[in-house]
């Protein structure tokens, strides 16, 4: 550029040597490549210095201002043009149309182009009043083409068809659906709508603002009907949703004797590709259309490839594909999606290596559809490189594209990564928002999860259903009771909480935070209940040893006629668990093939067997493990093996914590499990050899840890933990309530001390395991009556199980502890589980 520039400069010093400056033709030539260049100051000193202007040369100034953005000078010097003496023809109004971003100024050349119309003819031709009113449209002014339209009738002058057709590309442009109906009424009062062509545009208006029904009673009311009627009202119903609909017109097409074209076969094949039985239908309309000789259109080949692709018949859709050289970008963007739809992500890469190697430019769907596919195989390596070409390409800030990357980024596990591509997103709307947010949850990043829900309320996003559902999910993962409160308070405000699925998630959230009666209550008031509400009630009692309500509720559905599902009897099986109801527990188990069609999964035979072993039935639970028709899980056998310690059955539970130790060599909790089993038989040789053991294989403990909600702030505690700011008072309250408890007959149970303070890792004392630790923090740090809820990674032990029913009663608060098995809820000195865990 810098040397056409340069050659213009020589030339132009040339033509001053020699003094061909003031030529009409030189000069403005050099006018011309000034301002091709943006060297517009310089075409305009030329421009100004010369003695004959013609219309031609206006229009290269008014054209260089217009691209330069410079509206005030373009307006003037159109200003100067008309005065000029000269009159601006269209080509000098479309200019300073498409420059005008005032409305003062469009209004004003609005004036000069009903005075050009003045000049050229009556005020009253409608063809220059649709000449005005078509650049209006191209400049993108569709009210200002409106009121031409309106102007119109005011001065008298005659609409044709041309008119409407004008006016409503307008309306379309503005998407105004009463304006569009007001033009139809003036329409058809003037005989218009009879016109085929209009009737056409009618029916494309209609269904582009999403009013099928009327687009659907223009065509019926139609006198004739051509081809474009037909495409235009089966386009409308492929758009709408309406496949069956647009296919039951394209067969009513044929049984008319038309012949479709290209367009009619594209419409009703993505009609096919968007239904179940589509592959059928779609193969049919192939065909027809090879008979025609139009099944070689690279138009209907791509909506071919697109059902094929859709149907799961990728062999079809690539022997298509590959009889063509042809294609254009589409037809690749339908071969890559229809190998994502068919999980062979591997193959849609490839593709997309090839399309960037073919020199083919991506779009905003070929890069998308790549990232999708890179979040489904979780390549990060390729979902970075494609990120790169993305910025290369200039696609970044597209909002598709854009939370395509975001998504990438969320489901390969870069958290931090995701987060920078979120931030980049100008105008993140609601979905983009909960993309990030579950994000967030997925990878443990709770931090990041109440963070960005946080801003998102700030800056007054308005969540949906979807993602009401998404922050509940989250607050259930997280047991995070207070951001869920503030969840729900907003779900109640935005009117969302009569949403059924958002209910049962509010009624299982606070069951998993270990508010079971305000489950409970959100239960009762729903109107309808489904299956997921009934199971999310069962789970919860269960969950929180309330067994026989648990069981009653179970009762209770079944008479309201509620078939149960695999997940009710998990349900079901649990409350029988956490209640020692072992020939319960058998009635339902057999109960869910015969009485329910239902075949037990791993998960119930889990359950079952952890019944078993609750209860004392160690034997029958290995030969239940032994006899069911699926492998053994680790779970299962860790379920066993934690009965095999309650009940101090030292020989099974070797014989389990072996048969475990081949599922999950380093899973420390077998090493622990089977040394406490040695150590409460006296066996102290094992319990040394069990430790070399786990030293040998350079396996650790899981540390035990509790932590406390207060103000919206987790405090975490470990066994004889001082780190707390407020460890002087924590420890000063502890103390204070083992002297009130022991008063009341608590005494410490020195059989857990062997190996459970093992399990918190530095063992001093029971008296200050970590969920005593954030009880007592949880007293000096709220108002009396305030219910206390503690979290512990492990399994409580028996004499912290035993204390905090004393201390419950010792205090004015309610004490909820959820372990990993279950809550305890303890009140007045009594706990939920009735001590049996």
């Amino acid at each position: 550029m810098s040397e056409v520039v340069s050659n213009s400069e020589i030339v132009h010093g040339y033509a001053l040597k020699i003094g061909f400056e003031s030529d009409v033709f030189v000069s403005g030539a050099l006018v011309n490549s000034y301002s091709k260049f943006e060297r517009v100051e310089d075409a305009r000193r030329l421009f100004d210095g010369m003695d004959e202007r013609d219309v031609i040369l206006w229009n290269v100034m008014l054209k260089a201002y217009m691209e330069l953005g410079n509206e005030d000078e373009m307006y003037r010097l159109f200003s100067e043009f008309h005065r000029s003496g000269l009159l601006p023809d269209d080509l000098s109004v479309h200019c300073v149309f498409s420059g005008s971003s005032s409305n003062k100024f469009v209004e004003q050349v609005k004036a000069y182009s009903i005075k050009i119309c003045s000049f050229e003819s009556n005020l009253d031709d409608v063809i220059l009043w649709n000449k005005t009113m078509a650049e209006y449209f191209r400049a993108g002014k569709y009210l200002m083409a409106i009121d031409c339209f309106l102007e119109m009738k005011r001065m008298n002058v005659d609409y044709d068809n041309v008119s409407f057709v004008v006016v409503l590309s307008a309306v379309m442009g503005m998407s105004d659906m009463i304006i569009g109906q007001q033009i139809h009424t003036t329409a058809a009062k003037l005989g218009f709508d009879y016109f085929t062509s209009l009737a056409n545009n009618f029916i494309s208006m209609y269904s582009k603002m999403g009013y099928l029904d009327c687009a659907l009673r223009v065509f019926n009311n139609m006198k004739e009907l051509d081809l474009i009627s037909w495409n235009s009202v089966i386009s409308s119903c492929v758009q709408s949703g309406f496949e069956a609909k647009s296919i039951t017109l394209f067969l009513k097409l044929l049984s008319k004797g038309l012949r479709p074209d290209q367009f009619t076969l594209a419409s009703v094949l993505k009609a096919c590709s968007a239904i179940s039985e589509g592959f059928h239908i779609g193969k049919q309309i192939h065909v027809h259309a090879l008979k025609m000789g139009s099944g070689e259109d690279d138009l209907v080949s791509t909506a071919l490839i697109d059902v094929y692709g859709k149907s799961g018949r990728m062999k079809e859709a690539e022997l298509l594909f590959s009889r063509s050289d042809g294609f254009d970008l589409v037809s690749w963007n339908a071969m890559m999606a229809g190998y994502v739809t068919n999980q062979d992500g591997h193959k849609a890469l490839n593709l997309f290596s090839t399309i960037q190697k073919s020199g083919e430019k991506s779009n905003q769907f070929t890069l998308t559809t790549a990232l999708n596919t890179c979040s489904c195989l979780v390549a990060f390596q390729q979902g970075k490189q494609i990120h790169g070409y993305i910025i290369r390409l200039g696609f970044e800030s597209d909002q598709c594209v854009s939370s395509g990357i975001l998504d990438m980024y969320v489901k390969c596990g870069d958290v931090s990564g995701a987060s920078l591509a979120f931030d980049s997103i100008r105008e993140p709307d609601i979905v983009t928002w909960t993309t990030m947010i579950s994000g967030c949850v997925e990878n443990g990043e709770e931090d990041r999860f109440l963070g960005f829900y946080h801003r998102m309320m700030c800056l007054g996003v308005s969540p949906d259903e979807y993602s009401f559902a998404t922050f509940i999910k989250a607050c259930s993962c997280l047991t995070a009771l207070e951001q869920g409160r503030q969840i729900h308070a907003n779900a109640i405000k935005l009117e969302c909480t009569s949403d059924q699925f958002v209910g049962t998630l509010f009624v299982d959230m606070y069951a998993k935070c270990g508010s079971i009666q305000v489950s409970y209550k959100l239960f009762k008031r729903m109107n309808v209940r489904n299956i997921a509400s009934w199971n999310a009630m069962v789970v919860g009692l269960a969950q929180h040893g309330n067994g026989e309500e648990a069981l009653n509720f179970f009762k209770q559905m079944r008479c309201q006629d509620i078939k149960p599902d695999s997940i009710t009897f998990i349900g079901v099986l649990s409350a029988c668990s956490h209640s020692g109801l072992v020939s319960e527990a058998y009635g339902y188990f057999h109960s869910m093939h015969s009485m329910y069609g239902i075949e037990p999964k791993i998960e119930h035979y889990s359950c079952l067997v952890d019944v078993l072993g609750r209860t004392g039935h160690v034997h029958q639970a290995k030969k239940l493990i032994e006899s069911m028709p699926f492998e053994p899980s680790a779970s299962m056998y860790r379920a066993l093996l934690g009965g095999c310690k309650l009940h101090g059955d030292a020989e099974t539970g070797e014989y389990v914590a072996t048969r475990l130790l081949v599922l999950e060599l380093f899973d420390s909790a077998a090493y622990v499990l089977l040394s406490n089993i040695y150590a409460s038989a006296n066996q102290w040789g094992k319990v040394n050899e069990t430790r070399k053991m786990m030293k040998s294989r350079s396996i650790k403990k899981d540390p035990g840890y509790s932590w406390i909600d207060v103000k919206s702030k987790d405090h975490l505690f470990v066994v004889d933990d001082k780190s707390h700011p407020q460890a002087s008072a924590i420890y000063d309250k502890l103390e204070e309530l083992i002297q009130i408890i022991g008063e009341e007959g608590y005494t410490p149970d020195t059989d857990y001390v062997m190996y459970d303070v093992e399990e918190e890792e530095k063992g001093r004392s029971l008296y200050f395991h970590s969920e005593r630790l954030a009880i007592a923090y949880g007293i000096i740090s709220t108002p009396p009556l305030t219910t206390i809820r503690v979290i512990k990674n492990l399994h409580a032990c028996g004499d912290c199980h035993n204390a905090i029913k004393y201390i419950s009663k010792a205090v004015d608060h309610e004490i909820v502890l959820r372990d990993t098995n279950r809550y305890h809820c303890f009140r007045n000195g009594v706990c939920s589980c009735g001590d049996y865990w």
